[in-house]
Formats: C-alpha cells, sequence, structure tokens
C-alpha cells in the first residue's frame, strides 16, 4: 500500500492524484463475502435540453453515452470535438450530439409543463407524469419531498438477458460480461436516492422482480435498508407459465416489501381467494355500499342512478323502488308512500350522489335476497348489497342458504362474522394476471398492440392497499412507471374508498430497438420531434393516464367493461387531475441571477404539495414582483422592496402555508421570515442552489 501511495504522490495533476487516492481507498475497502460487484461502474446521463458549447462532454445521440468527447470550439459547422480513441478533432454537427453529465458534476432541473388532463377542477389533488431519466428525477424529487414518501412502488427491469434495457445508452444482453455489476449499480444509486425521500418513521418500498436477479435485489436491499424489516412474497402472474428453455416454464414473481420504522400491512377483509387451506377461506359473504363512493359519485354522473328506495318507517324492509329522476326534477317534489320514508344516495355533506345499481337491477336483486337494510341515520338508512362475485358463490352452491332476515336478505353461515386479516406470502390471485388485467386493459385502450408486459392494475392496486388503506392523503412515487399501472391503481383506490392519494410517475422516453432501428434507417435520432412521439412517457404512459381518467380509449370512444375490484364501470374513469412534465436542466449562472424564475415555479408547486393547478408564467410576460397563490397555498416574493406589500397581501390571504423569498442576503430572509403569517420560509434561489451544487452520490 505505501508503495501505492508514493506512486501516487508523484502525479502531477492534484485532481487526477484526488481521484487516484479515492479509487484505491475504494477498492481497498470492498467487501470480501456477500454480495460482491463492481458497484463503480461509470453511468453517463444525456442532458438534451443543456445547450453545446465549448468545454462541453458530449456524445453522438445514437451511440454509447460513455464515448464521450470533449468540445474544443463551435461554429455554424458544428462543435470541434475530441475525445479516447480519436487521432484528431473531428467537427460534429451540433444536432448529433448531446450533453452528457459527468461524474460528480451538479446540475440544476427543472419541469416543463408539456400537458393536463383534469376531470375534478374542485378537487386540490393533482397527480404527476415526470418523462425523465429517473437518476436526475429522483434528485429533484429528494429536494422536493425529502423524508415525505409513504410509499415507493418500483417494477425496474428484470435484466433477463433479452436486451430489456439500456446502460449508457446501449443494451444490455446476455453477452455483457458486466451485466449484473451495471444493473446493480443502476439500481444501488437511485435506491440510495430513494430511501432519502422515504418517511424513516413509516414508509414502503415494494419492489417487483423475477428469479434473473431476486438473489443480487434481496442483498441490496438487506445493505441499503439494514434498519429496515424485509419479507418476500410469491405472486402469479401466469397460470399457464412463460416458457424457459430447458426449465420450469415461469408462472410467479416476486414482491419485495421493506417495512421501514413502525410500518407494517394491515389486515382487510380478503375473499377466498388469498387463502391456500379450505379451512382458511371465509364462511361469509361481504355486502357492499350501494352508494357509490368515490368519483364519478354525484347526481349528474349518473343521473340514471339516482332514484328513491322506499323502505317502511320502522325500517324493516324495502316497500318499493322508485324511478330514476330527471336531472332538472329537485326530489323535494317526490312524496313516498303512506308509512314509509324515501332514501337517497347521500353524501356525508348532504350533497346527492347515485346508487351503485339501476331501479331495475335493484329490483331483481331485492327479489333474490341479495339486498340488505342497515338502520336509520340523519341522511336517511345504509343499505348493502352482493355484487356479482359474491352472488356466483351463493348461486354455486358454496353457500348454504339458512332462511331470510326480516328485510328479505338471505342469511348464510357465520354471515354477521367479519375478519380482517393479512394473507400468507403465496399470492395466487386471479385479478393479479398479467394478461387479464394488464394487457387486456391495455387493449381497451390502445387497441391490438398495446405495451408489452404490462403489470395488472388489481396486483399494484392490491400491493399498495395493505400499506395506504388508511392512509388517505398518501404520497407514492413509482420511478420505474413503465406504461403507468402505479398511477391507474392509485386513481382505482381513491375511487372505491374516497381517498386522496397523490402519485408521482416517472419514466424516460426511450424507442423500443425495433422502432429505433426502422427510425434511424429513415435518418431520424433521438430529440427528433417523430421520434420522441413513439417513446415510452409520450406514446404508453401519458395517454393511458389521460384515458384511464376520461373513462375513454384513445380514439375518445367510452371504455368497456368494469374493474373487477370494484364492479366499477371503466367509462366512468376518474375524478383526478394530472400533470405531464418533461425534466430540463437550467444553467447555475442564470439562477443564481434570477433570470429562470419562469421555469422554477413548477418546481415550487410541486415542493408545497402539487395543490390546484399549476401556476404558469408567459414566456413573453414580465416575472411579477410577487405571487400570492391561494389557491397552490403558497406565495413568492420576487422583489424585496416590495415586501410590506406582500406580507399585508399574506396577511389578507387565506390558506398560504409556504413562502419563498428571493434575496441574496441572509440577514434579510431571517428578518423577512419572522415577520410573515407563513408556516415555512424558504430563501430563493440559494436553498435550490445549495442543494444541487452538492455531489448527489453520482
Amino acid at each position: 500500500m505505501a508503495a501505492i501511495n508514493d506512486l501516487i504522490a508523484q502525479v502531477a495533476d492534484p485532481e487526477l492524484r484526488r481521484r487516484l487516492t479515492e479509487e484505491v481507498r475504494r477498492v481497498m475497502n470492498q467487501k470480501k463475502f456477500g454480495l460482491v460487484f463492481e458497484d463503480h461502474m461509470p453511468e453517463a446521463i444525456p442532458l438534451p435540453e443543456v445547450p453545446i458549447k465549448k468545454g462541453s462532454h458530449v456524445a453522438r445521440r445514437s451511440g454509447d453515452t460513455a464515448q464521450q468527447m470533449l468540445v474544443a470550439d463551435v461554429n455554424d459547422e458544428g462543435a470541434l470535438c475530441m475525445g479516447k480513441g480519436m487521432e484528431e478533432p473531428e467537427r460534429i454537427p451540433l444536432e448529433e450530439l448531446v450533453c452528457v453529465a459527468v461524474f460528480g458534476e451538479p446540475v440544476y432541473p427543472y419541469l416543463e409543463l408539456k400537458d393536463t388532463v383534469s376531470t375534478a377542477p374542485d378537487v386540490e389533488l393533482w397527480h404527476a407524469l415526470i418523462q425523465a431519466d429517473n437518476y436526475h428525477a429522483l434528485q429533484l424529487l429528494a429536494y422536493l419531498y425529502p423524508g415525505q414518501v409513504d410509499c415507493i412502488y418500483i417494477d425496474p427491469p428484470y435484466n433477463t438477458g433479452a436486451r430489456d434495457w439500456k446502460y449508457n445508452n446501449d443494451y444490455v444482453d446476455t453477452s455483457d460480461q458486466y451485466r449484473h455489476s451495471k444493473w446493480l449499480s443502476m439500481m444501488k444509486r437511485r435506491l440510495h436516492l430513494a430511501k432519502q425521500l422515504l418517511n424513516p418513521k413509516d414508509s414502503v418500498l415494494i419492489v417487483t422482480i423475477d428469479e434473473k436477479e431476486y438473489l443480487h435485489l434481496g442483498c441490496l436491499l438487506e445493505e441499503m435498508f439494514p434498519e429496515a424489516r424485509m419479507q418476500m412474497v410469491s405472486s402469479v402472474i401466469n397460470s399457464g407459465g412463460v416458457a424457459r428453455e430447458n426449465q420450469f416454464s415461469r408462472s410467479d414473481e416476486y414482491l419485495f416489501f421493506v417495512q421501514i420504522g413502525s410500518c407494517s400491512p394491515t389486515p382487510l377483509p380478503l375473499d377466498d381467494e388469498w387463502f391456500i387451506k379450505a379451512d382458511q377461506q371465509f364462511k361469509s359473504l361481504y355486502w357492499r355500499s350501494l352508494s357509490r363512493a368515490g368519483s364519478n359519485d354525484s347526481r349528474r354522473h349518473s343521473p340514471g342512478c339516482f332514484y328513491p328506495i322506499y323502505v317502511y318507517s320502522d325500517g324493516s324492509k324495502i316497500h318499493s323502488v322508485g324511478e330514476a329522476l330527471p336531472v332538472d326534477m329537485d326530489r323535494n317534489e317526490i312524496i313516498a308512500p303512506e308509512g314509509t320514508v324515501a332514501i337517497w344516495p347521500l353524501h356525508m355533506d348532504g350533497s346527492e350522489g347515485c346508487w351503485m345499481q339501476t331501479p331495475k337491477n335493484l329490483k331483481a336483486l331485492i327479489a333474490k335476497g341479495y339486498v340488505r337494510l342497515g338502520k336509520f341515520t340523519e341522511r336517511g338508512m345504509a343499505i348493502k348489497y352482493l355484487n356479482k362475485k359474491e352472488i356466483e358463490k351463493v348461486e354455486s352452491g358454496l353457500y348454504d342458504i339458512l332462511g331470510n332476515r326480516e328485510d328479505g336478505s338471505i342469511i348464510t353461515e357465520e354471515i354477521d362474522t367479519v375478519r380482517n386479516v393479512l394473507p400468507t406470502t403465496q399470492w395466487r390471485i386471479s385479478s393479479h394476471n398479467a394478461r387479464s388485467g394488464g394487457t387486456e386493459v391495455l387493449k381497451k385502450i390502445f387497441g391490438l398492440k398495446p405495451f408489452p408486459f404490462p403489470k395488472s392494475v388489481y396486483a399494484v392496486h392490491d400491493a399498495l392497499m395493505f400499506y395506504v388503506i388508511n392512509k388517505p392523503r398518501a404520497l407514492i412515487i413509482d420511478f420505474f412507471a413503465g406504461s403507468g399501472t402505479t398511477l391507474h391503481a392509485v386513481n382505482l383506490l381513491n375511487a372505491e374508498d374516497g381517498g386522496q392519494r397523490r402519485c408521482i410517475l416517472v419514466t424516460n422516453n426511450e424507442v423500443n430497438e425495433k422502432e429505433s432501428k426502422a427510425l434511424v434507417k429513415q435518418g431520424y435520432q433521438p430529440g427528433d420531434e417523430v421520434w420522441e412521439r413513439l417513446g415510452i412517457a409520450q406514446h404508453d404512459t401519458w395517454p393511458r393516464t389521460v384515458c384511464s381518467i376520461k373513462g375513454e380509449d384513445v380514439n375518445g370512444h367510452p371504455l368497456k367493461g368494469n374493474y373487477l375490484s370494484s364492479d366499477r364501470p371503466m367509462s366512468d374513469g376518474f375524478k383526478a387531475n394530472c400533470a405531464f412534465f418533461q425534466l430540463g436542466f437550467l444553467d447555475k449562472t442564470s439562477v443564481a441571477l434570477g433570470r429562470q424564475f419562469r421555469e422554477l415555479l413548477p418546481l415550487l408547486w410541486m415542493k408545497t404539495g402539487a395543490c390546484g393547478q399549476c401556476p404558469q408564467i408567459g414566456a413573453t410576460d414580465d416575472v411579477p414582483p410577487m405571487l400570492v397563490l391561494a389557491n397552490n397555498h403558497f406565495a413568492v416574493l420576487t422583489d424585496e422592496n416590495r415586501f410590506a406589500e406582500f406580507a399585508e397581501a399574506l396577511r389578507q390571504s387565506k390558506g398560504i402555508k409556504t413562502a419563498f423569498l428571493i434575496t441574496n442576503s441572509e440577514s434579510n430572509f431571517l428578518e423577512m421570515a419572522a415577520m410573515l403569517p407563513a408556516q415555512e420560509c424558504i430563501q430563493l434561489y440559494r436553498d435550490y442552489l445549495d442543494n444541487f451544487r452538492i455531489n448527489r452520490a453520482r
């Protein structure tokens, strides 16, 4: 070791000497047992938004980003580049090049709003989809939400060797001797940032994987989360199996649940399918509320399901079912038959909702004893019914009918017992099938050629449900978003229980290998509009998000079928809002001088909880001296000379929780912050620049 140190001391370049010293120290500290891999695999990431200038590190857009070149000069003919293996500098057109991030170089990200979808303008909750390399997006999210995330669900590339993912802009296959090291290095960097996001007191990380990397992933998770409790579940996703040459067919995959702090799964009322042994199965039926909850639950959404149910005054049984009211008719005009009370679908706040069934369907259910009355309440009466899945259990003979209650509903054995339980580590749930719950769902949206190998929306829904069912305002992140199943599942869960959980998706905009080769032959390359339109984010994730929220396919036609978990028509869509952003990068000097406030405004919106529609300042509009955004719960002072006016505006405005103050003076900031009624004050741009100036473990 002394000899190595002597040799390093002879290196003239101080920066090179420092890096050599660090690398030697890293090698000496490597583990001699356990998970051993080359965790310093260099990972270069393209920065398409960064302008190319003298001194930039660049790579060819269509090549390996690890093959970097240094720009010596830029003119109208292109950039003069010199790199390893090049005998002499080469002038390359700018459109063929992209800036790349060098290891350890700080970057300054921002979000450009590309599109929005909104079916609930009166609801504060906004989801977000970010088109970006997930490493830099995680850097940004770690700044926005440190220790604030309740759940991270990710479905990373499985590293099957089938060229299913890229490293340094190049596909990784079985011929790559560093395949596992590249995968583990990629995962470790991202999990390091993910850990900074998770709430250390109560949160969960859920990671899905198959047999190719589950051993490596398990060791990596144990190494990175030594304080957490971890469990692995096996889930059948294809009962028919996926063929493996000269091996058993694969029918399942694995879910790692990394439980942090006090986090633990919540026992739930599960049906028989969750249990393997017959003596574990339920001996009772699940009666669902007849009143619709969640999005599209108002009278105006389903006028055909707004009608009175006449119950005898003593609450003993149903007298009759009325007809649906015209949309312009006041329900108070309806007179109930003598001796009865009209029960309407009303929300907790007294507003008009709707029933889950039409009058015709409800009459048929009542006749068979599949509707049950509760007790009178201030809003009327709780009424429950058996859905199609539960009725099949009865009519198949699985349950013996012992008789009927006074209200006419059937009685089966142990009918009054409802158990909340946890399942075993073997999940064999038919709705988790990747074809029926994933591919077929996407076919309804896209047609015959949907995103390949999507997750079942119900598999994701159920995995999340055990951890966020009691967190109606949970923040959930998926930074390997793929087709966008996680956001779809969160919206479904919110619709079922009225929650306002928020989801942030991150995905790149890569084009699959077959299409990218075809585009190259046509003369296109990454960054061209034609190329970008075919990328994952723009072609799959965002359209799915829009269509699932609106309840229609890509051609604008209503979606067919119901969601299996709730009998909810897919055409109802969801009462939700989502913003689509593209990650870009700012010039540090311009930020420090306050020249890029427009670009940073969406970050402030995200940092304060993404409440209300994301505010924007037009490219040609002047930046105002202050912004007081009551609907977004934050305010910004851009001109500290207007502080007195700003402070008065905050005192007059209700709902401002965070104030951003743009000032270069620490003492001025502290003095102004002390005089404001906001719950939190943040100094711009120092807060932003200091965060990203730090080497974020790249």
